[in-house]
């Protein structure tokens, strides 16, 4: 199955050795922080036929962000969320398209595996010309075989982590517009004055058991001469946070991962709460949530993430970027929340049946698929 992708070899096998992350036959955390809670098992039935609060009821708000884009951010910096970890970052006069996921299911199958709740809220096809595809890593969710080949037909160039690369080619990607970077590399945008260093994350990568952490991860800073946005990708708690806060800090733009989550999955996602903690870590910035809202990729109820993120915020003095899918912001100036999905939440019933419901369905941990 092609949507599997291909082992590096060669001399890119031979730089991503050269990598000090390279422990052994793979890629490995820098200060890995373990879990503070015991992984347990669960059903793969469960997983792949989730129960309904999982997913929404009903459609979610959207936005088609194109007459936005047809106009250049006043501030020149704005963000589109796509759904999940999705961005198209527009960063004065640069256009980034990060981690982008157009199939419909987080998985190697177009028939199994998880779906996502709707499709994304504009055609991939009707995206503006783009300067840069950035890949964090290589998991279902955020490196998705259809889209690739879609872009492969395009003159984009691609960014990703060490070993990623070997995905893309077998893809149909040129070679000439592929470039792997390990950790604290810099790259320059062509022909822009736009940076992007590749910095650390903890989590872990490969699409096939066999695969686990040949390929390296990573979260991003993109830097321009205004401004500065941090892409945290997906990573659970590490000391690094406060090192990319000190070294690139501070930030316009911090994008962290909220979805997916559980407290065992610490060490390789964050969830709501731990992403206030990473965010403080990181020197604050107006805080966009991602990895949330498109795919049932964890137990808990798809709003969970939201809401429990919003609850934590007022305390940790976090401004919170709300967007509906779609559409277009500019952190400068429109920061605030607005719970546009508490509409189709609440067609699940009451918050208080759901909390009660959560606490009983809470005894059993499953190990997370990603």
């Amino acid at each position: 199955m092609k949507a599997l992708g291909r082992k590096a070899a060669g001399e890119r096998l031979a730089r991503m050795q050269a990598s000090t992350q390279w422990r052994g036959n793979s890629f490995a955390n820098v200060d890995y922080q373990p879990p503070t809670e015991p992984r347990t098992s669960f059903s793969l039935m469960d997983f792949f036929c989730p129960h309904e609060e999982r997913k929404p009821r009903a459609p979610l708000p959207t936005l088609d962000p194109r007459e936005r884009w047809r106009t250049p951010p006043e501030t020149g910096l704005r963000v589109t969320w796509l759904g999940h970890s999705t961005l198209f970052l527009e960063i004065d006069g640069v256009r980034v398209l990060i981690d982008p996921v157009w199939g419909s299911r987080a998985s190697p199958s177009r028939r199994v595996g998880p779906r996502r709740f709707q499709p994304p809220p504009v055609p991939l096809a009707a995206l503006p010309s783009v300067d840069l595809v950035l890949l964090s890593h290589d998991h279902y969710d955020h490196l998705d075989y259809p889209t690739i080949r879609t872009l492969a037909s395009t003159q984009v160039p691609f960014l990703a982590p060490l070993g990623v690369g070997a995905h893309l080619e077998h893809w149909g990607v040129r070679t000439d517009r592929i470039t792997e970077v390990d950790w604290w590399e810099r790259f320059t945008v062509p022909g822009s004055a736009v940076d992007i260093i590749a910095t650390p994350a903890q989590h872990f990568s490969g699409r096939t058991p066999g695969s686990r952490n040949h390929t390296l991860w990573a979260s991003y800073v993109i830097e321009s001469p205004k401004h500065c946005v941090y892409h945290g990708a997906d990573s659970g708690l590490m000391p690094a946070f406060k090192t990319i806060g000190e070294r690139f800090g501070p930030f316009d733009l911090v994008c962290l991962e909220i979805g997916a989550y559980h407290p065992a999955w610490g060490d390789i996602h964050l969830g709501p709460v731990n992403a206030l903690t990473a965010w403080k870590a990181l020197g604050g910035g107006p805080l966009l949530p991602i990895h949330w809202g498109t795919f049932a990729l964890a137990m808990h109820r798809w709003d969970d993430p939201i809401e429990e993120l919003v609850a934590g915020a007022g305390a940790a003095g976090a401004d919170l970027l709300t967007p509906r899918l779609g559409e277009p912001l500019e952190p400068a100036r429109d920061t605030g929340v607005r719970p546009w999905w508490r509409e189709v939440a609440a067609l699940h019933g009451p918050v208080e049946e759901r909390n009660r419901s959560a606490t009983e369905d809470s005894a059993e941990v499953p190990e997370p698929i990603d």
